[in-house]
């Protein structure tokens, strides 16, 4: 049976999918997005000291590609991601944001399964 929230078998060729700009509180963000159903998938680049512009309480799996970068929570609380690190954290569970003074390349992934139950 196949519902709204099925996803069919698909390949994604990046090189095809638009990028976009977001400006940070300092630096800017790059995305590149492929929505489905209740899933959001991005390719994002931070450019060399970005910072993101507000705390953000949406639940993640952030995977680091290329470079490093530091995910800050609002508690003062800092983690070192580096390339082949990832963090996961459900909706509404700590407010996040982050810098990266060199620059970075991510895959990130969020969806409905990140809500809280």
């Amino acid at each position: 049976m196949i519902t709204e929230k099925n996803i069919p078998f698909q390949s994604i060729d990046w090189n095809l999918i638009p990028r976009t700009e977001h400006t940070g509180e300092t630096g800017t963000a790059y995305w590149q997005t492929v929505q489905l159903p209740g899933l959001r998938i991005r390719l994002v680049e931070y450019s060399k000291g970005y910072l993101a512009d507000h705390w953000c309480k949406k639940g993640h799996i952030v995977h680091c590609l290329e470079g490093e970068f530091i995910s800050e929570l609002q508690n003062g609380e800092k983690f070192l991601l580096t390339k082949g690190m990832t963090y996961v954290v459900s909706d509404d569970l700590s407010s996040h944001r982050s810098h990266a003074e060199h620059g970075v390349k991510l895959m990130i992934i969020d969806g409905d399964f990140l809500m809280l139950k």
